[in-house]
């Protein structure tokens, strides 16, 4: 299946997947925290250093957040949260040449950051916060439904499902109604399951495993499963020591149907990526 997304005033040719990098402006994420926001503000040399290097090693789509939505975050003001994404929104939008994304479930940082050139809004909340609908409608940007089951600071207390991809699937189509009825064509729709969102190991496996389920629908899907806890339920490893099993199921998630990936680890990443293509591109004989 061929997908083109239209990205603010670019488009996106999906047909083969994609690489978002994770560009994290806070001083608490579980995997890369401070390193690009210190002494109470955005550090703008380290965030357009890392900016470029993700480009040069393959990535087409930055992933700007101010917020940590780790399992038992706290919020973040609203005032606080804009100063990190919109210093680094900026930055990187009037020095390099790539698609934008703004990790946000906050309104007003949604239209701001509109007006500053990003090209998707990327809620891991999926546009429930009071106004998030109408105010990411109304930019014309691409947007990333996620699927969360409660909030970061209980989504982790017993998740529960029937059947973890048929609720996915029955939430799924009920936000696609209710984006469209919003007027956002599906051609501007991406979604997101939420790994590590409010789901057990067991269950962030599953999805994995039935993936293919989710991708037959109407719109491309993004997979998240960078450094993500669900690894450390395999392998006893910290954050900064699961690049290899990130790789390893980007690359799974991929195969069963993935358009975007979401990854701190770029190069390793689109390394495996092209791999993956040269054997795709084999035909049988």
């Amino acid at each position: 299946m061929s997908y083109a997304i239209t990205f603010g005033a670019r488009a996106l040719d999906l047909s083969a997947p994609r690489i978002m990098g994770i560009l994290n402006v806070t001083p608490d994420s579980f995997s890369d925290g401070g390193q690009l926001y210190q002494d109470g503000r955005v550090q703008i040399d380290a965030v357009l250093r890392r900016a470029e290097e993700m480009c040069s090693s393959g990535a087409e789509i930055l992933d700007v957040g101010g917020e940590s939505t780790r399992p038992g975050a706290a919020p973040v003001a609203e005032s606080e949260e804009s100063d990190r994404v919109l210093t680094a929104v900026e930055a990187i939008v009037s020095r390099i040449d790539v698609i934008v994304s703004v990790d946000t479930s906050t309104p007003s940082i949604m239209t701001a950051s509109g007006r500053l050139g990003a090209g998707l809004l990327n809620d891991v909340r999926g546009f429930r916060r009071p106004g998030a609908l109408e105010s990411a409608a109304g930019t014309g940007l691409a947007m990333c439904l996620m699927h969360m089951q409660g909030e970061p600071d209980t989504m982790q207390h017993d998740p529960s499902y029937d059947d973890v991809i048929t609720d996915l699937d029955v939430f799924f189509d009920a936000q696609l109604d209710r984006l469209q009825a919003a007027g956002v064509p599906l051609d501007r729709i991406i979604i997101d399951p939420g790994f590590g969102f409010g789901k057990t190991a067991q269950q962030n496996f599953e999805m994995l495993a039935r993936l293919s389920e989710l991708a037959a629908k109407r719109v491309p899907v993004l997979v998240g499963v960078s450094r993500k806890s669900m690894i450390s339920s395999v392998l006893d490893r910290p954050p900064e020591e699961r690049v290899f099993a990130s790789v390893g199921l980007a690359m799974m998630a991929v195969e069963r149907g993935a358009r975007i990936v979401r990854v701190h680890d770029v190069a390793a990443t689109a390394d495996a990526l092209a791999m993956w293509r040269a054997v795709s591109q084999v035909k049988p004989s």
